[in-house]
């Protein structure tokens, strides 16, 4: 499985190894019609907690037409699992290189998963 590092908010990503850590990775297939479907765990680190992150990022997901969730981590980043079609995934994960307005992005991790098909829309959690 690949781990993909965004460094800072504008920059381009590199490649390496390990978890990701959090939900999902149970294999679950794509569904019938729209296209490839896929998965992400997203990491987020920054000023990512008090700025609006999740309900901008809550949006965003749902603009795209993704299911899954965002959360706060207790560490201060942002969590954040989506299904989708690949091309949506890529807009939002170049989203979350930025953020909203006032977020400041200093670390993006990301890792594509087996999309689990449990999800009906894109939430909060806690």
């Amino acid at each position: 499985m690949k781990l993909c590092r965004s460094p800072g908010s504008r920059g381009g990503g590199s490649s390496g190894n390990g978890p990701a850590g959090g939900s999902g990775g149970s294999p679950g297939g794509p569904k019938a019609g729209g296209g490839s479907r896929a998965a992400i765990f997203a990491r987020v680190d920054g000023r990512v907690q008090g700025v609006g992150f999740r309900y901008t990022c809550l949006s965003e997901g749902r603009r795209l037409g993704l299911s899954g969730w965002v959360r706060n981590s207790p560490d201060g980043g942002v969590e954040v699992w989506a299904e989708g079609p690949t091309a949506k995934l890529d807009a939002l994960i170049a989203w979350l290189r930025h953020g909203p307005p006032y977020a400041r992005v200093d670390r993006l991790d990301y890792e594509k998963r087996a999309p689990l098909g449990v999800y009906r829309g894109f939430t909060v959690e806690g």
